[in-house]
């Protein structure tokens, strides 16, 4: 009896041996994978990071303040538009935009300020928080001089309660900003602009309105090569052609143009350089599917209920024989979710010729009651799950041609992205039907294999 027993424990030791040997290995083949791409090997160093953060802070604090106290630090903050704006801020300034991770919380400032050379003459990091205090915290690692404040939204109504103490939040970066320094607001939105008064440095508005003293007048934004408007800055008046696609698009270029300006960059320099910036990967980013002529419009990295708004209103300017909607669910809705919905499909039936919403059924039906009541038909709305197989091949079955334009809408966490993949040709294997790993699914290790 005692032999029996034996050889079941070492049968039991010898499977999960095994079955961790098994795990370990598939760490390391991911870990490989993941050096062979540059998007990988800044995960893994920010992983590292996390590992030790005190450690990491602290001597990126020393760092600043010693290595890095050439260089002025823009301090980009806001709940939505932060990286597409430190992005062009990048590129108005002349500095390499492969430096800029998108990391922009915890050990991933520490970061940034590590990576500022010590003969750098500005540094762009953005900054997000996820809870009250951490802004404060920010602030005081990146001693910033410059802050640009893009939009206050909903997106953390969950963790922070309101737009009240959102503001409040964000505003201490602006507080932060010294005498010497400029603080650049959007002058359109109203939540942003109330920061003025908090500021002891110069407050410089940009936006579409008037009273700002940067603006974008005559935009024309129906065409997927990008928008095109009047920058009034100075008393100047230039024209600028980008390749960035949606009127909400205007901010960064507006945002980084007011900084460039006022930091003594040749200005027309600048808007060279902006006009060459490519659309931020997954945020109304065209693809051209190959040999169909149909586009994608990838905008699949938020979904917080203004961006959604966002990407709609740009979808609608945008010439098209059909335009095609693929559409998550709303991430921290501000609000009833029924009446919510309800309002999305109105606005889907004024837009769209079909939409696949890709979320819980109590959320399809406001949605597709909304749709039905401005005039949609019922099958031109369907309701799936996260299988982007699935979804793929419902798209193929509508027959996509030359003139049809999908955008792509979702939470990050649902990884869409890998639909606009699959129509793309590549080879895609993962299913998961929820991840939290922030990789583009492009340059992620799993997107092949089997989870």
């Amino acid at each position: 009896m005692d032999a029996i027993r034996l050889s079941e424990r070492l049968q039991s030791l010898a499977v999960v041996f095994l079955l961790r040997a098994r795990h370990l290995r598939q760490r390391i083949v991911n870990i490989y994978r993941s050096f062979r791409t540059a998007d990988g090997r800044v995960r893994l160093r920010l992983s590292l990071y996390e590992r030790i953060p005190h450690v990491v802070t602290h001597g990126a604090s020393l760092y600043r303040q010693t290595f890095g106290r050439r260089a002025r630090v823009v301090a980009v903050v806001g709940s939505f538009g932060k990286t597409t704006t430190a992005r062009a801020l990048l590129a108005a300034l002349g500095l390499d935009d492969s430096r800029h991770t998108g990391s922009n919380s915890g050990t991933g400032l520490a970061d940034a300020l590590l990576r500022i050379s010590p003969h750098a003459k500005h540094a762009v990091i953005e900054a997000a928080i996820t809870d009250k205090g951490q802004m404060e915290g920010h602030a005081r690692l990146l001693k910033p001089n410059v802050a640009v404040v893009t939009s206050i939204g909903s997106e953390h109504m969950t963790s922070l309660g309101s737009l009240e103490i959102t503001r409040a939040e964000k505003a201490k970066m602006v507080s932060a900003i010294p005498a010497s320094g400029f603080v650049v607001l959007n002058g359109d939105d109203p939540n942003v602009l109330w920061m003025r008064e908090l500021s002891q440095a110069r407050v410089i508005t940009y936006g579409f309105g008037e009273s700002n003293h940067v603006r974008a007048t005559d935009v024309v934004e129906n065409e997927l090569s990008g928008i095109r408007f009047k920058l009034h800055i100075d008393g100047g008046v230039y024209d600028i052609r980008t390749r960035l696609i949606g009127r909400h698009m205007v901010y960064p270029i507006l945002a980084a143009a007011t900084v460039a300006y006022e930091e003594g960059y040749d200005l027309r320099q600048a808007i060279a350089a902006l006009e060459q910036l490519e659309p931020t990967h997954n945020r109304l980013q065209p693809i051209q599917l190959p040999g169909l002529g149909a586009w994608v419009l990838l905008d699949a990295y938020k979904a917080a209920l203004e961006t959604i708004e966002a990407a709609l209103d740009a979808l609608s300017k945008l010439s098209a024989k059909r335009r095609i909607v693929i559409l998550g669910p709303v991430e921290e809705p501000p609000g009833s979710q029924g009446p919510i919905y309800k309002a999305l499909g109105v606005r889907l039936a004024e837009i769209a010729d079909s939409v696949v919403f890709v979320g819980g059924k109590k959320a399809f039906n406001s949605l597709r009651a909304g749709a039905i009541s401005a005039g949609a038909s019922r099958d031109a709305l369907m309701n799936m799950r996260t299988d982007p197989h699935a979804i793929a091949r419902t798209l193929e079955n509508m027959g996509l041609r030359a003139g049809d334009i999908i955008l792509i809408k979702g939470r990050s966490t649902q990884h869409l992205e890998r639909v606009a993949l699959i129509l793309a040709g590549r080879t895609v294997t993962c299913v998961a039907d929820y991840c939290l790993r922030r990789h583009d699914c492009a340059t992620c290790p799993l997107l092949r294999e089997k989870i």
